[in-house]
């Protein structure tokens, strides 16, 4: 079993990567330009061989095939989310909206349409890469939006209601940037350079897919949002609170 190494004093060299696809060709291909970027490389044929090697391995990222037999990659990624949120990487030969929207609903973190050249795989990687690294909070402190909902920075969570829920690394950078501009707006833009990368300026439909997360998770009725405000051809808001309060977090 590979040691892990702390998020923080991690290099490519110590960054393990999964490569899951039943075409040999394109593992060696994948293999070699990984390699040559320093990273270290497991392999999976298919969907099962991928959940096993994801249990023994723990990998830093997991770059998967669609189209694969007995198992496809939607299938794979779905019982992949029950039990690790390692991000994933979909590779797909085709470059329908719906089969990209799947994956991101189904937890996918990027996709890349094949053919696809060693720049775009290294640039996709790598920006995954560094949305997984989570931000630095400040030390052990709730803020207080309002009676119903608080941010706990400390632990990346939102309570709602008293209740804690878990976010996912791109939903904690992007509640964290727009708690960090609540009341101005922020342009789509914006917030994909920021929470994404700058190569994905363009990619509206993340920033729609991880609004629509948002809200699910904070929202009272995420139909008619309160905290979460769409600037309909701009960007997105969060409401103008007042009176925030930050609490120190005890020890437990």
């Amino acid at each position: 079993m590979v040691e892990k190494v702390p998020s923080s004093l991690q290099t490519p060299k110590s960054r393990l990567i999964l490569v899951v696809d039943d075409e040999p060709r394109m593992i060696r291909f994948i293999r070699m330009n990984l390699e040559l970027e320093g990273y270290q490389v497991v392999e999976a044929k298919n969907g099962i061989q991928a959940l096993e090697q994801v249990r023994q391995h723990l990998p830093d990222l997991v770059i998967m095939d669609v189209m694969m037999p007995e198992m496809d990659g939607f299938e794979t990624l779905r019982m992949l989310r029950e039990i690790s949120t390692v991000p994933v990487i979909l590779l797909t030969v085709k470059a329908d909206e719906e089969d990209r929207i799947q994956g991101l609903e189904l937890g996918a973190d990027d996709y890349i349409t094949k053919p696809f050249s060693p720049r775009e795989l290294n640039s996709r990687v790598n920006a995954v890469m560094r949305r997984a690294e989570w931000p630095a909070p400040p030390p052990r402190t709730i803020l207080k939006i309002d009676e119903r909902l608080s941010v706990d920075f400390n632990r990346h969570q939102v309570i709602v209601e008293g209740e804690r829920i878990d976010l996912r690394p791109t939903e904690y950078r992007l509640l964290n940037h727009l708690i960090q501009n609540a009341g101005w707006v922020v342009p789509h833009e914006t917030l994909l350079a920021k929470v994404w990368g700058y190569e994905y300026r363009d990619e509206t439909h993340y920033l729609r897919l991880y609004i629509n997360y948002l809200r699910k998770k904070i929202e009272q009725d995420p139909s008619d949002p309160q905290y979460i405000l769409t600037e309909r051809g701009v960007g997105y808001r969060f409401m103008d609170f007042k009176n925030r309060a930050e609490v120190a977090v005890g020890s437990e």
